[in-house]
This record gives structure tokens, sequence and C-alpha cells, in this order.
């Protein structure tokens, strides 16, 4: 007795008889699942293929928002200098990590403070290394530059600076 082989490429036949019967029983059940639930006879109602309701469902379920304050909604209210502090700058100012003066120290703020507000305001943003530390622009957040500035001038006041923080952004 001869024992059943494998079907060849060479021979025509490459697909398994049992693939073949698989889909010989599920196409025909298929089409007639879409049939007997009517979706075939359903057109899409006018209002659907508007303009504006295409437009709609184009729309993205979710933004995002950068670092680029031109990803900012125009009225988004800009933080105050206290909350940029506690936010971001507690961080280093708060232990004076880094080479940074630390949060209230007039000691160490001075010489900075002697600088000018518009200094302190350009090193916050752009960054600065000096020979005692450095830092890193905008403190490595995200901030617009007036929120910087606001920081700035809320620690300048904090080690006896008679900083105000700016409704707009100085002149640097």
């Amino acid at each position: 007795m001869s024992q059943p082989t494998a079907p060849s490429p060479a021979s025509g036949n490459a697909i398994p008889p049992a693939l073949v019967r698989i889909l010989a029983a599920a196409v025909p059940i298929l089409i007639a699942c879409f049939f007997l639930s009517r979706l075939h006879d359903h057109p899409v109602p006018p209002e659907m293929m508007s303009a504006a309701a295409v437009a709609a469902r184009l729309q993205p379920v979710a933004r995002t928002s950068g670092a680029d304050s031109a990803d900012k909604p125009a009225t988004a209210a800009l933080l105050n200098g206290r909350a940029v502090y506690e936010a971001t700058c507690v961080a280093c100012h708060g232990g004076g990590i880094a080479g940074a003066p630390k949060f209230g120290d007039r000691k160490a703020w001075g010489p900075r403070i002697a600088q000018g507000y518009a200094v302190l305001v350009k090193h916050a943003i752009e960054g600065y290394t000096g020979k005692y530390g450095m830092m890193p622009p905008k403190g490595g957040g995200s901030y617009e530059d007036l929120e910087i500035a606001r920081a700035v001038a809320y620690m300048g006041k904090q080690a006896g600076a008679a900083f105000t923080e700016p409704d707009s952004m100085p002149v640097r």
C-alpha cells in the first residue's frame, strides 16, 4: 500500500486540501450573513456625506502640546512666578543643586542681583554656565519667556531684590 504524499508546488496543487475545504465552507456562510443582516441595502444618508459632517469625522481625537509656544492655546493663562518656581525651579534652587543659589539666600543671590534683572532673565531663558555651576535653558521646563521672567522676579524678590513680576516680556 502506498503512503499519501504532500502535494508539491510542481504538481500545481500548492494549497493544502484542508484549507480549501475550510474556505469552501466559510465563504458562502459569510456571504449569507452579509445579505441576511441587510447591511447592503442601507444607503448612507446625504447629511452624513456633507462637507461639514466629513470634516467633523476627520478631526483628531486628541491633541498634544509641546514645548513650542505656538502649541499653547491663546487663551491659556500664563503662570505667575511662584507657580513656576514651585513646579520646576525648586528642584535646584530649593537645595542649591548644581551651584544654584538657594531660594531666599541673600548672600548667594547678591552678586547675581547686582548684575541686573535683564541679565538674570537672559540667563534663565537661554541657560548659563559659570564658575559655580550651570543653569539649563528655562530650568529644563517648557515655559513661556514671560513665565520665566516672572519666576526670576519672584526668586530675586525673596532674596532681597526690588524686582516685580512683569505683565509683559521685558526688553532683553
